[in-house]
């Protein structure tokens, strides 16, 4: 079928709602729109789906969102699982409660018990309540930190965790076999309630959450000791108002101050263009009200609240801003420094990362003899190692990080968490500030101990179906034409996570990379340098990660240009 003829289904078709027809009556002399809307259906990924709200095929909708669960309905009924259930979350964006709402229905109307929050709920929350309430998996309706004409639908198994394989691939193959909208079952909540398989979540996993978020605190009498610590909050008209609130006051931080134009959940994001506390503008109110407190630290989450942001004061009174790996080497220095003080770290202690995180975070576990295990990028697969631990009884978990500004203290959940990110942060803020240091003067201390490590990020943003199409010919041109060079760097080594290949240029070895396969090219260049290609799994970007290591973070930085300007014309 065309997409203009998909189109004209949408438009005469009963099954659609008039206000669906509305808006699509309304791009009819339109066909690049109705051709975005139309060329093809809103792909159900390895995270399940993320996508621009609007009427049609390519956009998320109730009737995409229904598609995609009726899929996921057969899978959980072929694993027998109707039983267990499902738990479900979502956060402030535009649509998010009708979203979750549509799937508990579509769920029960196929027999599946249903769990739905009552209100908006951090994603990480999520993650918990799934193992907690005994579930076999869990949706959160979220387009994380996108734009606000964004939205998205996240899927975990009953580990806790989004979805790995084999699960992945085969709720892929189950919601491709949903071709018809008529396949697609329902029934009113009236209905599911009387037949038991509608529930509303309760109080109590707030507060059970809420506990294990504060139990991750090492070191107590640090806070007790720093009352004059000033913190200012943000979540971005999000989802982490009330756990980050309120476990910071019951630990004892006096003086925390929140933005109160971002602390009303709201889906259009009014105070910032991009709710990403990745950008430095995203803090623009932040660091006002920081200037005018005084504070020490000011963080951000994003809208699910599993992304942290942070600016530090230094000496001087002006804010520094943190990228993910330095928030990520912060904590995880911390943590095992304080366990092995405490003779808390056990032998067999593991911390895990991905493979475009920074390396210093190697080094780290050299230093504390634990084991460093990498993954593919998306906290999914830090995640997956918690449960592959409990299983074979092999390694204890210790923290998970990724560059991405994620991060995990604890099993409680198996997902990035923001709100647990914040506390740690705040414990490890009053041990600096216990010391006359700030996070910076922190930071630096780790620069001398173990030298000085520099990442950057860089992106091309390419939209639509040609976007997609030039992506892909990127990505085949750096495999036909393998560099030898970027900048001044030599290649020495170069994985093709896709093929799970990697190949010495020095000695002519071939080897495997071990890891699932993934879309990703990864150089390894002179002097412990490295960078990596892949496209994003969530938004229309290629990005080119990039990494360097130097005697001081302004050389470092220097090195990580180098490397990203001869990227970036490659791939020109």
């Amino acid at each position: 079928m065309s997409y203009m003829d998909s189109y004209r289904l949408w438009l005469e078709s009963d099954y659609f709602d008039e206000n669906t027809k509305k808006e699509l009556k309304a791009i009819a002399n339109d066909e690049k729109e109705i051709e975005d809307r139309f060329y093809k259906g809103l792909q159900f990924g390895t995270g399940g789906l993320r996508g621009v709200i609007g009427a049609g095929e390519n956009r998320m909708n109730i009737y995409t969102v229904r598609k995609a669960t009726q899929g996921l309905a057969n899978y959980i009924i072929e694993a027998k699982g109707q039983a267990q259930g499902v738990a479900i979350a979502y956060d402030s964006r535009i649509m998010s409660p009708e979203f979750a709402r549509e799937t508990a229905l579509c769920l029960n109307a196929n027999g599946i018990k249903t769990y739905l929050f009552p209100e908006l709920r951090p994603t990480p929350e999520l993650s918990f309540a799934v193992r907690h309430l005994g579930c076999i998996a869990g949706v959160v309706i979220t387009a994380s930190h996108n734009p606000a004409q964004y939205n998205g639908y996240k899927v975990y198994w009953e580990d806790g965790g989004q979805i790995t394989p084999p699960h992945d691939k085969n709720i892929m193959d189950q919601v491709a076999k949903v071709t018809e909208y008529d396949m697609v079952k329902t029934m009113s909540e009236a209905e599911a309630v009387e037949a038991g398989l509608f529930h509303m979540i309760g109080e109590e996993v707030d507060t059970l959450y809420f506990d294990e978020v504060k139990n991750q605190i090492i070191n107590p009498e640090v806070i007790a000791n720093v009352k004059d610590l000033k913190i200012v909050y943000t979540p971005l008209h999000g989802t982490g108002l009330v756990p980050v609130t309120t476990v910071l006051k019951k630990l004892g931080f006096e003086n925390v101050y929140v933005v109160e134009e971002q602390a009303k959940p709201d889906g259009h994001f009014p105070t910032v263009d991009y709710p990403n506390p990745e950008e430095k503008s995203a803090f623009k109110l932040a660091l006002e009200l920081a200037k005018e407190k005084d504070a020490d630290i000011v963080m951000a989450t994003d809208p699910d609240a599993d992304r942290l942001g942070l600016f530090v004061k230094v000496q001087s009174g002006e804010y520094v801003s943190f990228n993910g790996n330095m928030i990520g080497t912060l904590i995880a220095e911390y943590i095992l420094r304080e366990k092995r003080e405490r003779g808390l770290l056990p032998k067999n202690a593991a911390l895990v990362s991905t493979i475009v995180t920074t390396d210093m975070i190697k080094s780290i576990c050299k230093r504390y003899g634990v084991q460093f295990i990498e993954t593919l990028t998306g906290f999914k697969y830090i995640g997956e190692q918690i449960k592959f631990f409990e299983r074979a009884q092999s390694y204890e978990y210790m923290f998970g990080l990724e560059e991405s500004y994620g991060c995990l203290a604890g099993t409680y959940a198996r997902d990035k968490d923001a709100c647990s990110a914040v506390v740690m942060l705040c414990e490890v803020a009053a041990y600096y500030k216990n010391r006359n240091m700030t996070l910076w003067d922190g930071i630096n201390e780790l620069y001398r101990e173990y030298g000085a490590y520099a990442e950057e990020l860089s992106y091309i943003v390419l939209q639509g179906k040609e976007g997609l199409e030039r992506i892909d010919a990127i990505m085949n041109q750096l495999r036909a034409n393998a560099p030898k060079q970027f900048g001044d760097f030599e290649v020495e080594a170069v994985r093709d996570y896709k093929t799970g290949i990697t190949m010495n240029f020095d000695t002519g070895k071939v080897g495997q990379t071990g890891l699932p396969v993934s879309n990703v090219l990864y150089y390894e260049l002179q002097n412990g340098a490295w960078c990596a290609v892949r496209p994003s799994g969530t938004e229309p970007k290629i990005k080119f990660y990039i990494g360097a290591k130097s005697n001081s973070l302004e050389n470092a930085k220097k090195l990580c240009k180098n490397i990203s300007e001869a990227l970036l014309a490659l791939a020109d």
